[in-house]
């Protein structure tokens, strides 16, 4: 596992600085809805009155007023697009960087076989993702714990898993594109991300882009879903993990037979 753990350790300037960053963020809005509990009236009206906007972030089924529903809109975006950039940015340099930096014909000369090496920045961008939610929901279990209200158990490791599986949907579709690129890729796998964040926008705002679900890993990470329900929406996340194993075995396919740099 050399390899893993060549990856794990140069990424550990970019874990602690994202996943602090990502907790940070979500603790210092956590923190703040005490002194914004008593405004909440008055918010969950002007958000009502705002359209498409307010069907765009899902603010249309949610309780501003609550703890659940501030943290599901605050918390909710900012670990959605941090996590995605994340994981996106990770994913696409796992195989980029060998060619990009030059390290390719110092790795491959050892008698390792390239589906090993593969296999093992696989895991190794897994893995980073999820230290990164750990430290993430750590934060943000200590925040609601700081400001003395009750932990919604089992809405908030929802709401963590589908953004944990979001990311792992993300890394799988960037990782394939890795194998494919030299460089540039961080590009790519943020447009990657942002657009995937878009499309889920314009399918929350309008009726016939419903189908655009189906292709956003955003879909099933909708907080007001997964808190009238209680469950993840298998609809839209099992061809969300359809595309991730899809972009995984392409990684495989392509840079098994790629002529390296």
């Amino acid at each position: 596992m050399t390899v893993f753990k060549q990856e794990i350790k140069s990424q550990l300037k970019a874990i602690l600085i994202w996943s602090l960053s990502i907790g940070i963020l979500i603790a210092a809005c956590v923190l703040m809805y005490p002194d914004m509990e008593s405004q909440m009236d008055g918010v969950n009206k002007m958000f009502s009155s705002m359209g498409s906007f307010t069907q765009a972030f899902g603010m249309d089924r949610l309780n501003f007023g609550t703890l659940i529903g501030f943290y599901a809109v605050e918390a909710g975006n900012i670990i959605g697009i941090g996590g995605a950039f994340f994981a996106a940015i990770i994913a696409v340099s796992a195989l980029m960087k060998e060619e990009q930096d030059h390290t390719a014909e110092f790795l491959f000369p050892h008698p390792i076989s390239r589906v090993q090496v593969i296999t093992e920045k696989l895991l190794s961008v897994y893995f980073i993702i999820l230290i990164l939610n750990a430290i993430v929901l750590i934060c943000s279990i200590t925040s609601i714990l700081l400001i003395h209200e009750e932990i919604f158990w089992k809405e908030l490791l929802l709401i963590h898993l589908a953004y944990l599986l979001m990311q792992f949907e993300i890394a799988g579709i960037c990782f394939g594109v890795s194998a494919f690129v030299t460089r540039g890729g961080m590009g790519i796998g943020i447009g990657i991300a942002g657009l995937m964040y878009i499309l889920n926008i314009v399918a929350n705002i309008s009726d016939q882009a419903k189908f655009l679900k189906y292709i956003t890993a955003f879909g099933y990470t909708e907080s007001a879903d997964i808190i009238s329900s209680g469950c993840l929406e298998l609809k839209y996340l099992l061809p969300g993990m359809v595309l991730m194993i899809a972009g995984i075995a392409t990684a495989y396919a392509k840079y098994t037979r790629k002529d390296l740099r």
